[in-house]
């Protein structure tokens, strides 16, 4: 059955030529609508308007991955000595446990209280200890005795612990593997999913060296890792990331002989989680556990939408498995091996990003390996968190309840505390390499923070001119980007005289003001309302929207700096720390 039957054939030239129609009609100076409408992402990969099936690659090898249809592992993180907490997971959906060992965590002593009542040749243990990996482990092996451990004993690739518990594990535990390679700290520094992808790669090599050099076959050594990848609420460019890794490890394999598949542990992102608002963290996690199970990851871990600013509690991380839950038993994401697979973009992404995956991992690998090249790396993602960093500072990367949509009436939540690792941390390599970890929404946070600090609000006078109707929209605008920063904001009301104006402004107590209406009352009243405020005391006036006027002494617009407009107009309230 031809579901286009009876329609027109259309070519990609066709809609080239109606798309640029309507582009002109619009006053787009473009010579295709490509050019008009296409972005690149930080790795320069181009994301079209359109796609069709020229966009497919030739071939799609290993991209739909391992894991059987019906679902994957709901993997809940612990960094606590909480054995109700642990088994309340394992009774209410969660398949595996994730343990922070150490002592600001689960001291390694209290594994076999924690573990208290679990199965452990029925629900598997990944481990991330850091130095005290080998003593976790030994303490693993202690409780199951006799019987077969499963999951990931989570020793760095280039740990000195990594070979033994690899050959114990090849010898004993085939349902364990013993080293994880963990690339989420490349993401969490603000590096690129190709960046991420490539170091994962490089590290992965460098393990595999160090491996066969301890005596394992180049099998054995590939069977003993595991990978962990960030999952973003960038939907589709987790799905490509993952379905990207895969092929990625593929290629690998087959340059060193061996057989086999990437298994995948995908964690919702740490960078993108936020302290203030935290309800939509919820929101995003649920988009990263979706495009996760999408893109095909073997476990998925969702961080409950709390840990930025307190130790996660019983509802937070029932809402974090629950997320898992609705999506494998209700949705039946994961009854669907590889959905996303056939498709134009998605094929095609997965593509564009495995080349440039690749051609950063060579780069690597030409520079002396992952740990020689820790210079490198620390600089080409340093550069990354540059560019997304001002993408952020004027909301082209959007962070909605923080830099878009702040609630200054929020209330905390209770037992906000930054003690302790409940994000997921970095690994012991990361952190030698000196890489930062940063949060998307940390600078807006410190403004907010410094502004709810202060015994009065601060607060930014909007000097409204003309009617409601005419103002309100760059009213809005302008106090949607001042409370961005935790600053109140007074308005003026309805009216053009400039006395008016300036006498409303006196009576607030600001001492910043931004005038805001249309651009025909701009040109009427915007320099007569500028000079009162001034005279009135206005240290800054600025004007939502764009011109040149005189008086005014900055402009806020869609893609203006606004961090910079906050911070300018925190040194101007003399609000300081």
């Amino acid at each position: 059955m031809d579901l286009a039957a009876g329609f027109a054939s259309i070519s990609r030239d066709d809609w080239r030529a109606l798309a640029m129609a309507v582009l002109r009609k619009s006053g787009v100076d473009a010579e295709t609508p490509e050019e008009a409408l296409s972005h690149s992402t930080y790795d320069g990969v181009a994301v079209a308007p359109l796609y069709d099936a020229a966009d497919l690659p030739a071939s799609a090898p290993f991209e739909r991955g391992s894991r059987p249809a019906g679902g994957w592992d709901v993997r809940q993180r612990h960094a606590l000595p909480d054995s109700e907490a642990v088994m309340a997971d394992l009774e209410n959906g969660v398949t595996s446990l994730w343990l922070v060992v150490g002592d600001d965590a689960i001291p390694a002593g209290d594994l076999p209280r924690v573990l208290k009542g679990v199965h452990l040749d029925l629900a598997p243990v990944v481990l991330e200890a850091g130095e005290q990996t080998a003593e976790a482990a030994g303490i693993l092996f202690e409780l199951a005795g006799d019987k077969p451990l499963l999951g990931n004993l989570g020793a760095s690739p280039l740990s000195a612990d990594a070979a033994a518990l690899a050959s114990r594990c090849a010898a004993g535990h085939p349902g364990l593997r013993a080293v994880m390679v963990d690339a989420t700290p490349y993401h969490d520094a603000g590096g690129s999913d190709a960046e991420e992808l490539g170091c994962s790669l490089a590290f992965a090599v460098a393990g595999l060296r160090a491996l066969t050099a301890a005596g394992l076959t180049v099998q054995q050594a590939c069977d003993q890792l595991e990978f962990r990848y960030a999952a973003s609420d960038d939907q589709f460019a987790t799905i490509a990331k993952l379905r990207a890794a895969r092929r990625l490890w593929d290629r690998v394999l087959e340059v060193t002989g061996a057989s086999g598949q990437q298994r995948q542990h995908a964690v919702t992102s740490s960078a993108m989680m936020t302290a203030r608002d935290p309800w939509v963290n919820m929101l995003r996690t649920t988009v990263a556990c979706f495009a996760a199970g999408v893109g095909g990851a073997d476990a998925v871990t969702v961080q409950p939408f709390d840990a930025v600013v307190r130790r996660p509690d019983a509802f937070s991380r029932r809402i974090a498995r629950n997320t898992q839950s609705l999506l494998l038993e209700e949705s039946g994401v994961g009854r669907v091996i590889d959905p996303a697979g056939g498709s134009w973009y998605v094929e095609r992404h997965t593509e564009d990003l495995a080349e440039r995956a690749w051609a950063w991992f060579q780069e690597i690998e030409a520079a002396g390996g992952i740990q020689a090249a820790a210079g490198l790396v620390a600089e080409r993602i340093a550069a990354t968190r540059e560019r997304r960093a001002d993408d952020l500072a004027h909301r082209r990367l959007p962070v909605t309840g923080v830099s878009e949509f702040p609630d200054l009436e929020e209330k905390p939540l209770t037992g906000a505390s930054a003690d302790g690792p409940f994000l997921a941390s970095h690994s012991p390599a990361a952190l030698a390499a000196g890489l930062p970890k940063i949060r998307y929404a940390q600078e807006f946070e410190e403004l907010r923070d410094l502004a709810d600090a202060q015994a009065e609000r601060p607060k930014v006078f909007l000097a409204t001119i003309g009617p409601v109707a005419v103002h309100t929209p760059r009213a809005t605008f302008a106090a949607n980007l001042f409370r961005a920063g935790g600053l109140a904001t007074e308005t003026a009301g309805p009216g053009t005289d400039p006395e008016q104006i300036a006498t409303a402004f006196a009576v607030s107590g600001a001492a910043v003001a931004c005038l805001c209406s249309g651009d025909k009352l701009y040109e009427q009243h915007a320099e007569a309302v500028a000079a009162a405020l001034r005279k009135a005391g206005a240290r800054t006036i600025w004007l939502a929207g764009k011109g040149d006027y005189k008086g005014v002494d900055g402009y806020l617009y869609t893609g203006c700096d606004a961090l910079g407009v906050l911070r300018k107009t925190f040194r101007d309230l003399e609000v300081t720390g």
